[in-house]
């Protein structure tokens, strides 16, 4: 019997849905899966309340912990075949809760020179926030074997406005009956199942050395470069912004309410002026960096990782 554990973190719901359907070819007589939700001693409520939703920004992007439930004894007892790991984004980051996970004594025991698979619930920016994954990963002699990014397909404008009406308004319906749902399809998440069956024959014989190849015949991990400069940009500005909202005190502070407030109008500037300009940054130097971009991907949607 191989033992799967499931570590995740979904406010909406939505990631524990896409992890079900990646996992649902697996055969429950050969596998057994065992479920541990994060859960933060102080809730993130959804639908986020506007002034909360901006509050963890510094915090989220600097990746400091906050108090999570520990795992049951049972699930700290068990050596693991396989763990999956759901991957939340917030602010170009991976969510509090994964963070504070992460960086717990307790995923020292369970990820311990084990096999990891992660599968990310997203907008669609997720590259950096991956690399930081794997670069906790790697501290926690972990095996990252697998990462699987399902998106909004939607354009980056479109899906800004459709996400924005989802966290605030906590429905994920047609804005105003004209724009699409927001999140990763429902046809999305459908047809994750395709993932588990490279999954599953890797895990039947222990041996994952191929298992990305396989996933990203499947577009598990597929990269658009012009989101990549554009997370790498933004990785950047936010440094700057998390830094120095930090420094007016901590969550719930009123003196960086006003920063607050300031990164909300510059977030919107970056949206709607910084990223066109990227864009057309990216089509006016794509040919010349022809070679770069197909490197840059190929990494990207890999399991490897360098400083």
């Amino acid at each position: 019997m191989k033992e799967v554990l499931v570590v995740y973190y979904s406010q909406t719901g939505q990631l524990r849905t896409i992890i079900d359907s990646v996992l649902s070819p697996l055969d429950q007589e050969s596998v057994n899966i065992t479920y541990h939700q994060i859960i933060p001693d102080e809730p993130y409520e959804f639908p986020w309340k506007k002034e909360r939703f901006f509050d963890v920004f510094p915090e989220s992007f600097l990746q400091i912990p906050t108090a999570i439930n520990k795992p049951d004894a049972s699930v700290l007892s068990k050596k693991y075949d396989l763990v999956i790991l759901g991957h939340q984004v917030w602010y170009l980051t991976p969510s509090i809760p994964l963070n504070s996970f992460l960086k717990s004594e307790e995923a020292k025991t369970i990820l311990n020179d084990t096999p990891v698979i992660t599968v990310i619930g997203v907008r669609n920016m997720w590259a950096m926030s991956q690399e930081k994954v794997k670069k906790m990963l790697i501290g926690l002699n972990a095996k990252l074997v697998g990462n699987i990014a399902l998106v909004d397909k939607n354009i980056n404008h479109v899906s800004v406005i459709t996400i924005v009406h989802w966290m605030l308004k906590g429905k994920k319906d047609r804005k105003w009956g004209i724009f699409p749902k927001p999140g990763v399809s429902d046809n999305t998440i459908a047809s994750a199942d395709k993932f588990g069956h490279p999954i599953k024959e890797a895990l039947m014989v222990s041996d994952f050395s191929t298992l990305q190849e396989k996933l990203n015949d499947l577009d598990a991990s597929k990269i658009s470069n012009v989101l990549v400069q554009m997370d790498k940009r933004g990785n950047m500005l936010f440094s700057k912004w998390a830094n120095l909202i930090k420094k007016k005190g901590d969550q719930g502070d009123p003196a960086r309410k006003k920063w607050l407030r300031l990164f909300n109008y510059y977030l919107i500037f970056a949206i709607w002026l910084i990223a066109p300009i990227v864009f057309i940054v990216f089509l006016l130097t794509y040919i010349p960096m022809y070679r770069k971009i197909q490197r840059e991907n190929k990494y990207y949607a890999s399991v490897a990782y360098k400083e």
